[in-house]
């Protein structure tokens, strides 16, 4: 069993305090020197950002030199100021919105995950984001979009469906695109829970946890988890820590990096006066899991109230304001990141691990028995309770010794097993 011996990073995702992100329309980097000076006064170490896919590339065969020059002065202001940078591609979906291409919609629809012409339009898009920044030391790498996901079936309104099998060759093509523009970063891909609790959305847990340089969980507890077991419940506190070591399951490497890279507090699920409560909870659960890469909370700052349709929770999510002043969520971040950095001791191997029968493996047409209210979901929280540090194993390793061994599991929990008081 292999645990990581460094310290996890700590950072956020950067949503700019003019304009959010449409300041790629005016780009003013003195406002994002400004942002980043706040964000690096939290302690932080680097910052996940997110160029809006049609303004980099309004044609198919047009990616605009000045867009990918603003986003390549961003990430060296960032540097300027001891932050590594990663860099989401295709968005692609940001707080419920939608950002497509018009060579993608309507007179011009075709599907974003099959379709040729927009396969090869992705591909150099993302190899020129890789190429554009692989000279620059503190560029972490490219995630493929955020939760680009969830335009591959239900619930989005509109989808482009399509199987399992078309979602991994689409992932290949796209990663070894941005192997191609940046060699050796940490290029990875990110799903929203659907990935892990939906029957049948087209990515799988096995997609996140084999393809990619990393595994990426994004937690959200609005999801069911907080509205069906409470703010100051378990569940709610170990949501993040308990997606972390779901998608173990799945990999093949007993070390492989898990990122949390989206976990916030969403108001009124958890309330305002309650942020600074939930943050350190959270933080204190994902911290006792081997092999997490980091934590990047969503988000930097909040969104600015003279913008329009925002679902109201997104307005609040920001450990800073908007006039830059840090909030106590903000302060228990950076008090732990620093804490961590004091005191870092690999969290020991979890020797319990609750056994998920989802089904087939790729697939896992079974596997909301994960999500709230699910079998496994449940088993986790109750051992949890009680004591146990639990994680998972699925069905088809739980009698697999050389497995088990090398994940430091001494005990498999069926989750019928699980006596509840």
């Amino acid at each position: 069993m292999t645990t990581a011996p460094h310290v996890p990073r700590f950072g956020v995702n950067y949503t700019p305090t003019r304009g959010w992100f449409h300041h790629w329309l005016d780009f003013d980097l003195d406002a994002v020197r400004a942002d980043l000076d706040s964000v690096a006064a939290l302690g932080l170490d680097h910052v996940r950002v997110f160029p809006l896919w049609p303004l980099f590339q309004p044609n198919r065969t047009l990616i605009r030199p000045r867009a990918v020059e603003q986003l390549a002065r961003l990430v060296d202001a960032a540097g300027e100021r001891g932050l590594d940078v990663a860099v989401d591609g295709l968005q692609g979906h940001l707080s419920s919105f939608d950002f497509l291409p018009s060579w993608t919609q309507t007179w011009h629809r075709r599907n974003l995950f099959t379709d040729p012409d927009v396969l090869d339009g992705q591909a150099a898009y993302l190899r020129t984001l890789a190429g554009a920044l692989r000279e620059k030391p503190n560029f972490l790498g490219l995630t493929l979009g955020n939760e680009i996901d969830q335009f591959s079936g239900d619930p989005h309104p509109d989808p482009d469906r399509i199987t399992p099998e078309q979602a991994e060759a689409w992932l290949r093509r796209m990663l070894a695109a941005c192997e191609e523009g940046a060699p050796g970063r940490l290029h990875l891909h990110a799903s929203y829970d659907a990935a892990h609790y939906l029957d049948a959305h087209p990515f799988t847990p096995w997609h996140s946890a084999r393809i990619g340089a990393a595994t990426a969980v994004h937690s959200w507890v609005f999801n069911g988890t907080a509205q069906r077991y409470g703010a100051g419940s378990t569940a709610t506190a170990q949501h993040a820590a308990y997606l972390v070591e779901l998608a173990k399951a799945w990999a093949d490497d007993p070390a492989r990096p898990v990122w949390l890279q989206e976990v916030g507090a969403p108001a009124p699920h958890i309330a305002p006066e309650d942020a600074a409560r939930f943050t350190g909870a959270t933080l204190e659960a994902v911290l006792d899991c081997p092999d997490l890469w980091g934590v990047t909370w969503w988000c930097s700052h909040d969104v600015d109230r003279s913008l329009a349709d925002f679902p109201e929770l997104e307005y609040g999510l920001g450990l800073l304001t908007t006039d830059r002043t840090t909030k106590p969520a903000g302060a228990r971040l950076a008090g732990a990141a620093a804490e961590a950095r004091r005191t870092w001791q690999p969290p020991k191997p979890r020797t319990t691990a609750v056994v998920i029968a989802a089904g087939d493996e790729v697939t896992a047409p079974h596997r909301s028995i994960c999500g709230p209210g699910g079998a496994v979901f449940e088993a986790f929280m109750h051992l949890t309770r009680e004591g146990a540090r639990p994680t998972t194993v699925l069905a088809e390793h739980a009698e697999d010794r050389a497995h088990l061994d090398a994940r430091g599991i001494t005990e498999v929990v069926h989750p019928e097993g699980v006596r509840f008081p």
